[in-house]
């Protein structure tokens, strides 16, 4: 999934005056045309460590997917994620999908969006005839449904699980959502409010392919009480995820030890990151252990000059002065980051 921000969509590229973002290496080519190849994408909060693919059966190719293989998904993401049970699973071509489905269940109402954040949020919303506002402090609003990102993205911020329970019974009470989006909360299981999306109003999105690194997938998970996932997977429709789709995803969500070595091996590198851009002279701002975000005064600049070597990473628009940056994958691609931040007039 492309990504893009509220209040931080990426300033227009030097090349052809369009959106650059994250992912995007055919517009940074654009851009950036004497730029060396390969290019390092840091532009993306996605795993560069992939899950190793299993094998797949022969039949998932070429049948359409079974009851049976989804019902495996539901039950694997459940336990993985601790929902209460598999009756509060749906699942959609990845987490964009159910974010655009998600206003179309309602009719047309007040929907707060805690800012800045995930553009795709407050313009889904908008699309289907919602009222939008951006607040910034959560209990602010006064709305029908309140959607958050937490970890957020592009910093990091997280709310205690406590705030967000005491939010979704807020909403619940006036009939409305709590929408929360955890698509980088794989890293951080303590933050999340998977295990209580039984709850009346609360509705959980939870991103495949970012921490398990395989986001061409494209799985996108939603966690609510029993009847909201019903009626979510009613819209959906069937067949909404692939048959190989399903395979390698019940797989990777079932493999608890590669979990658990996976949040050991990326908390390692986000460190090591850390080390390098402080080192450097760029101040750390935030981020997850998927993603760093950093400022500095001259950060429009330094982001050109990583262009030219063929680095992309993230800029935003509401804040001239952040850059946001993915793990680099491996010494060579962070030898590269280093050595261009280096020759960069801090």
């Amino acid at each position: 999934m492309a990504e893009t921000t509220a209040a931080t969509k990426d300033l227009r590229a030097e090349a052809g005056g369009a959106i650059l973002h994250g992912g995007d290496l055919d517009a940074a080519r654009a851009a950036f045309p004497g730029a060396p190849e390969p290019w390092v994408d840091l532009s993306t909060g996605i795993n560069p460590w992939s899950y190793p693919l299993p094998p797949i059966p022969a039949d998932a190719w070429t049948r359409l997917p079974a009851r049976g293989a989804e019902a495996a998904l539901f039950r694997a993401a459940a336990a993985c994620y601790g929902a209460p049970s598999a009756a509060s699973v749906a699942a959609a071509s990845g987490s964009q999908a159910l974010i655009q489905l998600l206003p179309r269940l309602r009719a047309p109402g007040r929907v707060a969006v805690r800012t800045p954040t995930y553009a795709e949020h407050a313009a889904s919303w908008a699309a289907a005839g919602h009222a939008v506002s951006g607040v910034s402090e959560p209990e602010d609003a006064n709305a029908d449904v309140l959607v958050l990102v937490n970890p957020n993205n592009p910093d990091g911020r997280v709310l205690p699980p406590a705030r967000l329970l005491a939010l979704a019974e807020t909403q619940a009470a006036r009939g409305g959502w709590l929408v929360v989006d955890e698509a980088f909360a794989d890293c951080d299981p303590a933050a999340s409010v998977a295990g209580f999306a039984g709850m009346p109003g609360l509705i959980v999105l939870r991103s495949f392919g970012k921490f398990f690194g395989l986001a061409g997938l494209r799985l996108g998970v939603a966690l609510a009480e029993p009847a909201l996932a019903s009626e979510l997977r009613r819209a959906i429709g069937p067949w909404a995820v692939s048959g190989p789709g399903l395979a390698v995803a019940t797989a990777a969500l079932s493999d608890d030890p590669w979990i658990a070595a996976t949040r050991t091996r990326l908390a390692d590198e986000a460190e090591a990151l850390d080390r390098l851009l402080t080192g450097v002279g760029l101040t750390l701002v935030g981020g997850t252990d998927l993603f760093r975000l950093v400022s500095h005064e001259r950060a429009p600049t330094l982001y050109r000059a990583l262009g030219e070597a063929g680095i992309l990473v993230r800029r935003f628009d509401h804040r001239p002065d952040w850059l946001r940056l993915g793990l680099p994958p491996g010494d060579e691609a962070r030898q590269r980051l280093r050595i261009a931040c280096n020759r960069f007039d801090f």
